[in-house]
């Protein structure tokens, strides 16, 4: 039985009675568990036998199991065969397929292309942002589902897939038969230079690939003039340890302690240490979370703030700290058991409570959640970094500046919500053959105005001339986002975002208390460093 870990997250008696006495008892509870599967089996035969209906024994005994590892913690989990080979593929960071990032988009729920990969077999096709994927392999794509199509379009290396296209302005369908070939699920997923000498990296899950990618990143962007780094963090699920704890290291000194586990069972008591010196120990950073970094980006995050590596920003993160062991089971299935919880390197456990699946699944208000209060250690336990600054247990990480992000107007975030940027975008691409000039190009009023009358007209929206107004820097932003990314691909999309992000533009007013922090952080260290002088 094979095992990989995850972060998605009593002593013998040496005597002859209490080994005696362990038989009894083990044999005792083998003989229960025997009984429990005699009579498992029975309902088995009696709902395959006399339900109302014919059921798949399958379903029944995978949903069973299912069940079974629910009642011990919300991360605990059974992967059929085509859960675990996706989670595979997603760690290995590559499958083979075409190369394109689907969505169901619009009213009718169209398999739409966001973005082709650059360089992939359909970006080479000459798929587009916005194409429509009308049929695979001569089935009509209407009604079907985004896992069904990839399970279509994906397949074994050197095959081939054949697809038909419907593209905005044209009648006709376009047939294109394509060759698969590897695709990179890249974890890093976005890296470039957000204003000069500040470098932006987004990672996105921790995969097999995230620490070299990470370094290549860091390589191109030191290339570019970075001189600070704004670590995006957000919406980042988690993924592998060994990778959280590579990534951790890049930031931190040798043998800087990066995260330690607990458990049952002695394989699970575990230290991580940053093994070499970061070789980007001594860059001002800045990292960026909020609720839905979890996991493996709460370890990186922890380890960064435990040792005053850099700023902390954004929201409190979702607080899962329990370690998931994957074992490999039989028709290519797994079990991904919690087998440990981990903890930060100043010994905060973040985990959250999870009594109640409903409320752990739901999201937190601010009034809900002590870490957000402003007084959060009558409420939790205190720990402290290296330099002596307090951080706190229990809930996930509490960033050391909070920064809510931007609440849109009921308006904007309708036609978010119904994608009609995206669909608009499309509409312009059909109109304007050539790409537009990224520097150059403009949202001006008469575009304003069009994408008005396409809301008033096509889709027969109804607004007042008040909640445009309200709306109109971000729509004004988000049809040149959405122009410049269907022509430019998704990064250049990301970019025109971020200059109106919130977080992402508060962040960058923390440089200069990282620096501070990194002063702090050196003045330690040469103390330790007299200190062990003397001793010597």
């Amino acid at each position: 039985m094979k095992s990989r870990t995850l972060v998605l997250g009593v002593a013998l008696v040496g005597c002859t009675t209490g080994i005696w006495m362990g038989a009894r008892t083990a044999q005792a509870r083998s003989n229960d568990v025997n009984d429990f599967l005699r009579t498992f089996s029975q309902i088995i035969d009696v709902v395959e036998t006399k339900y109302v209906d014919e059921v798949d024994s399958a379903d029944l005994i995978h949903g069973a199991i299912r069940g079974m590892l629910r009642t011990l913690d919300p991360h605990s989990s059974f992967l059929d065969s085509r859960s675990y080979k996706e989670m595979r593929e997603e760690q290995r960071g590559s499958f083979s397929g075409l190369g394109i990032v689907i969505s169901l988009r619009g009213d009718e729920r169209l398999l739409t292309v966001i973005s082709p990969i650059a360089g992939t077999p359909a970006d080479r096709a000459g798929i587009r942002a916005g194409d429509v994927i009308a049929e695979i392999e001569g089935d009509e794509t209407l009604g079907m589902g985004i896992d069904d199509a990839l399970v279509r379009l994906r397949g074994l290396k050197g095959t081939q897939v054949s697809i038909k296209i419907r593209r905005e302005g044209e009648i006709e369908l376009f047939p294109f038969t394509i060759t698969r070939d590897d695709i990179p699920t890249n974890s890093i997923q976005y890296a470039y230079m957000l204003q000069p000498g500040v470098g932006y990296i987004r990672i996105k899950n921790f995969t097999q690939t995230t620490d070299r990618e990470l370094r290549e990143k860091l390589e191109q962007l030191s290339d570019e003039g970075m001189e600070k780094l704004l670590l995006d963090l957000r919406w980042n699920p988690g993924g592998l340890l060994d990778q959280a704890v590579k990534v951790s290291s890049e930031f931190l000194g040798k043998g800087d302690r990066v995260v330690f586990t607990h458990g049952r069972t002695p394989r699970s008591e575990e230290e991580h240490f940053a093994s070499t010196e970061g070789a980007w120990g001594e860059m001002p950073m800045v990292v960026l979370i909020n609720r839905g970094s979890a996991s493996a980006s709460e370890i990186v995050a922890g380890a960064i703030q435990d040792h005053d590596r850099g700023v902390v920003v954004g929201e409190t993160s979702w607080g899962k700290g329990l370690v998931q062991t994957v074992y490999s089971l039989s028709q290519n299935s797994a079990v991904a058991l919690t087998t440990a919880r981990y903890y930060t390197p100043s010994g905060r456990l973040i985990q959250r409570d999870y009594k109640s699946l409903e409320d752990y699944f739901s999201p937190v208000s601010d009034d809900e959640d002590p870490l957000a209060s402003k007084d959060p250690e009558s409420q939790l336990e205190v720990f402290y970094t290296d330099v002596g600054r307090k951080v706190f247990g229990g809930g996930g990480i509490r960033p050391d500046v909070i920064i809510k992000p931007e609440e849109l107007p009921d308006l904007a975030e309708t036609l978010e919500r119904r994608s009609w940027f995206f669909e608009f975008a499309r509409l312009y691409r059909a109109a304007h053959q050539e790409s537009p000039d990224l520097e150059k190009f403009k949202v001006r009023p008469a575009l304003v105005q069009e994408f008005r009358d396409f809301l008033t007209g096509t889709k027969e929206l109804e607004f007042t001339d008040e909640e445009f107004e309200e709306s109109a820097d971000y729509i004004r932003r988000a049809l040149k986002a959405e122009i410049l990314g269907n022509f430019h691909g998704l990064e250049v999309r990301n970019r025109v975002l971020a200059e109106g992000d919130r977080q992402i533009q508060e962040a960058l007013k923390y440089f200069n208390e990282a620096k501070r922090m990194a002063r702090l952080r050196a003045n330690l260290q040469d103390k330790a460093d007299r200190a062990s002088a003397v001793t010597n």
